[in-house]
């Protein structure tokens, strides 16, 4: 947000200089981030001065010269070559003088005193572009009589400077959108030294002159509109600005527009109350309507746009048909133009949630709209439309018709607050005298409408939209008062904390360094979803999703019921931008309803539900001239969480896999550690993927954040000195039934050979007819290793004997 240095002295007279205010303007939260010059015409005219033509005569050696002398105000006349067809003796006009800047287009060149075809030239004769003041080149600017000799430029043309600043503007502080809100705080600022306040120009009020052709007024959605004000002016003439208004708007990077419009513009920059100004001719009835049209009606907005209507888009309509969306943006047919002549100014107080909605929904980001989505004064939309309409008069001519005519049903209440003096001085620790706290609050406009027992009831001005608890009131005299005048304690205060063991913040970033450092990219999708990601597949309970009950955009209508669609859209995101190599993790929470819970505590009846999920797609590596594309698999996804797990204290010895069907898995498996589930994955079905018109293999996998938390905190880090004995391998293959797993051969072995059996894996599986149809052979390798000793051989032979006595026994294997 821009606001004008000069603009501010308007509403509140100090001394402090531009520098100066940054500072204070920064300390009071209205952060600057950035300060610069402006001045009313590019380049500021400087070097330029009046002068005055005393001789002219042709060049001798050029037939489109002219020699001329000019009293410059100097003790000599300056010698100057001009080239206009215009120059005459006896004019006043401006003089560039050696070392000035002057313009040609948009470039810039330096005056220099030099000889033009043999004669003597000390400065140059200007014409309007050359100034920066306007676009013509056909002769030189000649003055009239106000000007003097010797009299710089800028000041015959009245040349303006300013310093803008560039503000920074929290949600917050909404109340200083404006310069009368950025003037009414800093007036809260040097109230603390000097008794002042910040002032708008007073006005009467405008009193009707005709009493045919107002506009009625009808609000038929009250609680999307909460004021309306409308005043009806006929006969007005639309033209161009006059300076003084052009000046301000440009000063904060507005361009004009017409007398009208920038009318609106100005009270909107002064007082932050948006308005907007109606052509009456498309006031068709001579009724404004305030309400909702239809779903899916279309509507041309001022950009030329046809826009498709949402139900529950609040627009002021004619009779007819929709004129504007209000608080938004304006229709392409209803607007000022040169050709109006009677006007229907709109000043009004709508729904921050109603224009926040709609803006969102047609991505419109308007000056109205911001301050509408923020919170608006509505005790100011009378004002502000007096304020514009005795503009209109001075600068547009016309008559008022009718009165002001305000609809504003239900009054908004000012907030009222109880504040503890002692609690505000235990909170910021300093005692702030109740006098000094007593003048910031009325320097703020906060009234103390009672007092007692240290108690103080306060009144909270409706244009403060954010004070509305005692921590709010003690954030603004805080504000006020100045951070830098608390000191610092001389008492050390301390608490003792207890982290919940294990901590969740360390074991998250822990996983996502080490998936990270394995090429993982971490994302973080939307916990918003559409619900045709969950009702189209039949996958889920439909019944327990959490939907929203206003939702942003019927695509963002419920909380999510599972990371997965969010993941596979933005792999196809990211393989619709040829990016198809991927390997991607997100830690987020899901939702749910909860079965049969309908209380008024809202929170008991949904649940949430953090899971880790991690998917993999395209080639685990690039091609290169020593090793070929590696396409990702379900073992690379599989060794992936094992190595999450594993981190965590959740070895493979503990885990149980068995195959699951789901609705998302093609195949799929699932890990259970004792009686609680800590994972699953694999490969993600066709029809999840043609959903998101993926045509590359997918595999998905969630590990149960919440599991693997309380299954961690059963764990404790032991250490293990490094061994002294050698270990020894031994081989089996076994022949056993195509049902019997590799994990129950796993956990058989463990429980037999508790002491010496370190790992067990599997090396090699061969199926043939030769072996039996429902035969397979596994070879597997026993690692056998004693802590205490060196084992020998007849401890080995014992362990093995004892290894593959148990298989025949368990599973009917025989040695091949």
């Amino acid at each position: 947000m821009k606001i004008s240095y000069n603009w501010l002295r308007e509403y509140l007279d100090f001394d402090a200089g531009p520098e100066e205010l940054s500072v204070i303007l920064t300390s009071l939260g209205l952060e600057v981030e950035g300060m610069e010059e402006w001045v009313s015409v590019r380049g500021g005219m400087k070097g330029v001065i009046v002068g005055k033509v005393l001789t002219c005569e042709r060049h001798p050696d050029a037939d489109r010269l002219s020699v001329t002398t000019v009293d410059a105000g100097g003790p000599d006349p300056l010698h100057i070559v001009c080239g206009a067809p215009n120059v005459a003796a006896g004019q006043l006009v401006p003089v560039a003088l050696p070392g000035t800047m002057v313009y040609h287009g948009n470039e810039q060149f330096e005056i220099k005193r030099s000889k033009i075809r043999g004669q003597l030239s000390e400065g140059m004769i200007c014409a309007e572009d050359e100034l920066g003041i306007g676009d013509d080149h056909e002769g030189i600017m000649v003055l009239d009589s106000s000007a003097r000799v010797g009299m710089p430029a800028a000041e015959y043309f009245g040349v303006t400077t300013d310093t803008v600043y560039e503000i920074g503007l929290t949600p917050n502080m909404i109340d200083c959108s404006s310069h009368f809100g950025v003037a009414r705080d800093l007036a809260a600022y040097f109230n603390l030294q000097k008794p002042v306040r910040a002032r708008l120009p007073q006005i009467t009020g405008i009193s009707k002159e005709s009493n045919s052709g107002a506009i009625s007024i009808s609000v038929e959605a009250p609680q999307a509109c909460i004021r309306y004000s409308g005043l009806t002016i006929r006969g007005i003439k639309v033209g161009p600005s006059p300076a003084w208004l052009q000046t301000r708007l440009r000063a904060i990077g507005l361009h004009p527009i017409n007398n009208v419009v920038d009318i609106t513009n100005f009270v909107l920059h002064e007082t932050g109350q948006p308005l907007h100004a109606f052509d009456v001719a498309a006031i068709k009835g001579g009724t404004v309507r305030v309400r909702h049209l239809p779903d899916k009606t279309k509507f041309v907005t001022l950009d030329g746009v046809e826009r498709t209507l949402s139900s529950s888009d609040l627009m002021i309509c004619n009779q007819e048909e929709g004129m504007c969306i209000a608080g938004v943006f304006g229709g392409l047919h209803s607007g000022v133009t040169e050709t109006t002549t009677d006007l229907f100014l709109e000043s009004a107080t709508f729904s921050p949630v109603s224009v926040r909605r709609t803006s969102r929904r047609h991505d419109l980001r308007t000056d109205a709209s911001y301050r509408f989505e923020r919170g608006t004064d509505p005790e100011m939309t009378i004002y502000a439309l007096n304020r514009a309409a005795v503009l209109v008069k001075e600068l547009a001519g016309g008559t008022v018709t009718g009165d002001i005519i305000d609809v504003y049903p239900a009054p908004v209440r000012k907030a009222v607050v109880r504040y503890s003096v002692e609690r505000m001085t235990r909170l910021i620790g300093k005692e702030i005298p109740i006098e000094t706290l007593k003048t910031i609050l009325y320097s703020l406009d906060i009234n103390i409408t009672a007092e007692e027992e240290g108690i103080l009831t306060l009144e909270i001005p409706p244009y403060r939209v954010d004070v509305t608890r005692e921590a709010d009131v003690t954030e603004e005299v805080l504000r006020i008062y100045g951070y830098d005048n608390i000191g610092i304690s001389n008492e050390m205060h301390t608490m003792l904390s207890h982290t919940d063991k294990p901590d969740r913040e360390k074991m998250a970033a822990n996983f996502s360094g080490m998936l990270a450092a394995n090429g993982f990219v971490e994302i973080m999708c939307n916990s918003l979803s559409p619900a045709a990601w969950f009702e189209t597949t039949g996958d889920y309970e439909v019944k327990d999703m959490v939907r929203l009950a206003n939702p942003l955009s019927s695509d963002l209508n419920v909380m999510r019921l599972s990371l997965l669609p969010g993941l596979l859209n933005s792999i196809a995101w990211n393989i619709n931008r040829q990016n198809s190599n991927l390997r991607l993790f997100e830690l987020g929470y899901i939702y749910r309803r909860k079965e049969g819970k309908n209380t008024l505590e809202i929170t008991d009846n949904f649940a949430e539900k953090q899971v880790l999920s991690m998917a993999l797609t395209g080639n685990m590596n690039e091609k290169r001239w020593n090793a070929p594309e590696t396409p990702s698999g379900f073992f690379h996804l599989k060794g992936y969480a094992e190595m999450v797990l594993a981190r965590f204290g959740i070895t493979r010895h503990e885990i149980v896999a068995t195959e699951i069907q789901r609705g998302w898995f093609a195949e799929g498996i699932q890990y259970t550690a004792g009686s609680l589930e800590v994972a699953s994955f694999g490969q993600v079905s066709r029809k999840y993927l043609s959903m998101f018109d993926i045509r590359q293999d997918v595999f998905y996998g969630e590990i149960e954040w919440e599991n693997v938390i309380r299954l961690a905190g059963t764990r404790s880090i032991r250490f293990s000195e490094l061994p002294r004995y050698p270990w020894v391998r031994r081989d089996l293959a076994l022949l056993i039934d195509r049902s019997v797993k590799f994990s129950q051969i796993r956990d058989l072995a463990f429980r037999t050979e508790r002491n010496i059996l370190h790992e067990v894996d599997l090396f090699d599986v061969y199926e043939s007819k030769t072996i039996g149809k429902d035969k397979k052979s596994y070879a597997v390798s026993f690692i056998l290793r004693d802590e205490r000793q060196t084992l020998t051989e007849r401890n080995i032979e014992k362990t093995m004997g004892a290894l593959v006595k148990a298989f025949e026994r368990e599973f009917g294997a025989t040695l091949r």
